[in-house]
């Protein structure tokens, strides 16, 4: 934007002719001596701008159209003074002021306004373009308002005046700066350039004023202004207050810039790449993907898929379409189709129907166990008989170590189905069954959903662990929550919670684990098969660490089996004297140590013999370097050579003398030779195999953990072994009674053991009953009556409970009443009432393995328990003479009733 300094003052007739370069006049502008005043509202019309003009008044309307037909396009253009005392908004003042009339609306107007030419008029628009001020003088006529004006002209000033350029050019430089900012003020200059043409310093001044954003009032003052440099002035201070602003405006835009985040930014960056890589056909959209992903996956279920879910499939296909990709609902939509399609709908494993290879599996994986294997066998076989198969709920419960899960993992392969495990132990929270509902933040599936995406197929084999330690928390009842999961009736029509559509359970297989059953909720343990592993005796975990145990630890030790022997007295002594329990957990752990401390020897002697064949291998080297030298110096020194030769350098002479012609192939047959006894040598030494016998398992273990359960070769007068059942397997224990001291009238019962009431109770019953048995064999014996009796149960930091060892507190009462030893090799377990009678018991084969572990040779069961015993195993029934009585005067003739065992040894 430049100013041409130079031009002369600008006269009248330099006007006329700018002027008429616009719109061609006849008459010419200042010939207008009486005009028709247009009312502005916002802001005055500057001379050498547009301005368009809303005009509602017809007739002022129709006057202006007539005056453009007759060659008389002018009119004056005059800004509206505001109202002293108006609080209305400009809108309301607008509508009123086009009610304004006549003289009232003469009084309102600026006297000082602008000729405008009236280039178009389309409706009631007016396109008006200011050329020179006006000054209102008098009034012609009211409706439509004419007045009679006078042209004003700007005071003559000095073009070469210094202050002036000054103040022009000052003009000009902020118009420049505010320019690089703001596009609206350059299509201002362009607008103006095109019509006026270049600025003279009265231009500059109205041009820096008009497009200012300066009130109607300061601009309205500029217009009045007749002296060319005041009104510079006063327009360089409007353009600079624009300056202010411009900056201001900027410092604001930047700080709001300042404040979107960076994850907007990359939001933002992300949306154009992805359009731009969409433009360039390098990836589809997103929800496109997505969309066709999940109907890809579904494809292959569809034929198979329940309607409902293929419905509920389409619905949120269709939704996730319309959802925006940044919102949250988005997110939520596309997990849950996500699950919904990952499901096996319908998807069944091809099962193993063949009773003899399933026969196989289990008895390669595990020892014994008949009735487990047998209740497996019964479900293929009905299986194969039906054609398909149902899925059960079977409750694999026993003493810790004995194998449950494993049993389940070998079950799932003889079954050929998909294996999935979870434990529920400690579990307090529903929705780890159920799975969260949809609207939580996290939410997720269930356990069996997760557990179907996972294995692929729906009729997996699921072990749910520790059933019996499900725990019970502020977020529910998950044993409540398990019933739906496991009863036949209802799991064909699971509801999960976050996928909100049933789901066929009814081909699973659920297998359960638990030590005590009793733990287990009754309305749960009603929808189960319970199946009772009590534990392995001897015989059995002989078999179990031979076959199964030592051979799966030495692979995983790296030993190979003709490094190491372990004699079949070691592994019995390690479960008679360290592995006692019912499981053979520990005695895994036993059989690991041993073979760990093998490697440890094996890698030992292995080290130090390669640095003896080391050493052996760099002798014969040097005394065949000396032997070369020695060698060369006879043969120079004399004519006789003596050499020690050996076998190795005797052949390799031979060699020599038979093979000259074959060149380099002597080294070779050399190397080989040596390399070959080397070989021979360390084979010699790794053939010594590393022997494990009873004499040094200590060594091994270190000292043995248990001693002989059995106290007494034969047991002292007042003492009798029963038998007990624990969450660990069965167990012995002994039942000891002494006399404090005989005074008459002074029988009592003291009980110590750390015993529990019931076994407090059962004590008092065995007194009782005691007195009376005694008092019916020896009615003269008065020891009960006069003795006072300390009943103890050794092993007194176990806490004792429970109501099986009545009948073995009577026995021992009886024993010291009568100064009677027990039968030897005589163990007895038993309820008692107060009539004599024997009621059953639990745990028969935990204390019948029990017996067996102590050498035990006689038992007393209930009768009722008759039924138990016979389903034992044969090898654990073995050599056993048993005993039902269902009275204790029964027991009482099979403990006592032996003379020969009753001489005191």
């Amino acid at each position: 934007m430049e100013v041409d300094l130079a031009e002369k003052t600008e006269s009248d007739a330099a006007e006329t002719k700018s002027s008429s370069a616009i719109v061609s006049t006849n008459p010419r502008p200042e010939d207008y001596l009486t005009v028709l005043a247009l009312p502005l509202f916002h802001r005055p019309l500057f001379p050498g701008f547009y301005m368009p003009l809303y005009v509602k008044d017809p007739k002022l309307l129709a006057a202006l159209q007539e005056n453009r037909k007759r060659q008389a396009p002018y009119c004056g253009a005059f800004l509206l003074k505001d109202e002293p005392s108006s609080d209305t908004s400009a809108t309301e003042t607008e509508k009123s002021v086009h009610d304004i009339k006549g003289k009232e609306l003469y009084n309102r107007l600026h006297e000082v306004g602008t000729l405008a030419q009236i280039t178009s008029i389309q409706g009631d628009q007016v396109i008006l373009i200011g050329h020179r001020r006006l000054r209102i003088t008098e009034m012609v006529s009211e409706d439509p308002l004419t007045v009679k004006v006078d042209h004003l002209k700007d005071n003559p000033y000095d073009k070469d005046d210094d202050v002036i350029k000054a103040t022009s050019f000052e003009v000009i430089t902020t118009l420049r700066d505010v320019l690089k900012t703001s596009s609206l003020w350059r299509d201002h200059v362009q607008t103006y350039n095109q019509h006026i043409g270049d600025f003279s310093f009265p231009r500059l001044a109205d041009f820096g004023a008009a497009i200012s954003g300066a009130s109607k009032v300061q601009s309205q003052a500029v217009l009045e202004e007749l002296d060319v440099y005041k009104r510079l002035k006063l327009s360089l201070e409007l353009v600079k207050k624009e300056m202010e602003i411009t900056k201001i405006q900027e410092s604001i835009a930047k700080a709001i810039e300042e404040k979107i985040s960076g994850e907007q930014r990359r939001y933002l960056l992300n949306e154009q790449l992805k359009a731009i890589k969409k433009e360039l056909g390098l990836e589809t959209d997103d929800k496109t993907a997505l969309s066709a992903k999940f109907r890809e996956r579904i494809e292959q279920y569809k034929d198979k898929c329940p309607p409902h879910v293929m419905q509920v499939i389409e619905e949120e296909l269709t939704k996730l379409q319309l959802l925006e990709a940044s919102s949250s609902e988005f997110n939520v939509t596309r997990n849950y189709l996500d699950w919904l399609t990952a499901l096996p709908w319908g998807n069944y494993s091809d099962e193993n129907f063949d009773v003899l290879q399933a026969q196989k599996i289990l008895d390669e994986d595990h020892y014994g166990l008949n009735d487990v294997k047998e209740r497996i066998l019964e479900f293929i076989a009905v299986g194969k008989l039906r054609g398909t198969s149902q899925g059960k709920i079977i409750c694999l419960s026993g003493p810790p170590g004995v194998g449950k899960t494993s049993i389940g993992r070998s079950i799932a392969r003889a079954l050929n189905r998909k294996f999935y495990r979870f434990s529920v132990g400690g579990l307090a929270d529903v929705a780890e069954i159920k799975g969260h509902r949809r609207t939580y933040i996290g939410a997720m599936p269930g356990k069996m959903v997760q557990c179907l995406k996972n294995v692929g197929t729906a009729n997996p084999l699921v072990l749910i662990d520790e059933i019996d330690k499900l725990g019970r928390g502020h977020a529910g009842d998950p044993a409540s929550a398990l019933l739906e999961l496991l009863d036949p009736e209802q799991n064909a029509n699971f509801l999960d919670h976050y996928l909100d559509v049933p789901i066929d359970l009814s081909k699973v297989l659920f297998v359960c684990t638990a030590n005590v059953v009793e733990m287990i909720p009754n309305p749960l343990l009603d929808r189960m098969e319970v199946i009772a592993i009590a534990g392995y005796i001897t015989d059995e975990k002989m078999h179990i660490a031979r076959d199964y145990l030592e051979k799966t630890t030495r692979e995983a030790c790296g030993v190979k089996p003709e490094q190491v022997e372990v004699t079949s007295a070691a592994i019995l002594s390690l479960i008679e004297n360290y592995c006692r329990e019912a499981g053979v957990r520990n005695l895994q752990k036993q059989i690991e140590k041993i073979y760990r401390k093998i490697a440890l020897q094996l890698v030992r002697k292995g080290a130090l013999s390669e640095s003896t064949v080391a050493e052996e291998v760099a002798e014969p080297e040097e005394a065949k370097a000396e032997g070369v030298d020695k060698s060369s110096q006879n043969a120079v020194g004399s004519d006789t050579v003596v050499e020690t030769e050996t076998p190795v350098d005797a052949v390799t002479k031979l060699s020599d003398d038979k093979v000259q012609d074959m060149g380099d192939q002597t080294i070779d047959l050399k190397d080989n030779m040596e390399r070959e006894e080397l070989q021979d040598l360390e084979a010699a030494k790794n053939v010594e195999k590393i022997l494990i016998d009873s004499s040094n398992l200590g060594d091994f273990v270190g000292k043995p953990v248990f001693h002989a359960e059995r106290l007494y070769d034969q047991t002292p007068v007042g003492v009798v072994m029963g038998l007990a059942w624990t969450a660990m397997g069965g167990s012995t224990l002994y039942i000891e009674t002494t006399q404090v001291e005989q005074e008459e009238g002074k029988g009592a019962l003291h009980v110590t053991g750390q015993l529990g009431d019931v076994m407090k109770e059962s004590a008092q019953i065995a007194h009782t009953v005691a007195r009376a048995i005694l008092l019916e064999k020896d009615p003269q014996n008065t020891f009960f009556a006069n003795s006072k009796l300390h009943l103890h149960i050794p092993a007194g930091a176990t806490p004792k409970d429970g109501p099986s060892a009545g009948c073995t507190m009577v026995t021992s009462l009886l024993s010291l009443a009568t100064k009677k030893f027990v039968k030897k090799d005589l163990a007895m377990t038993g309820e008692i009432t107060l009539t004599g009678r024997i009621l059953p018991i639990g745990g028969v084969k935990e204390k019948t393995i029990a017996a067996r572990r102590s050498d035990i040779k006689t038992i007393i069961f209930p009768s009722v328990n008759r039924r138990d015993f016979d389903e034992l195993a044969p090898n654990v029934k073995e050599g056993l003479d048993v005993h039902f009585v269902d009275y204790y005067n029964q027991i009482f003739d099979l403990a006592f009733g032996d003379e020969q065992q009753i001489k005191e040894k």
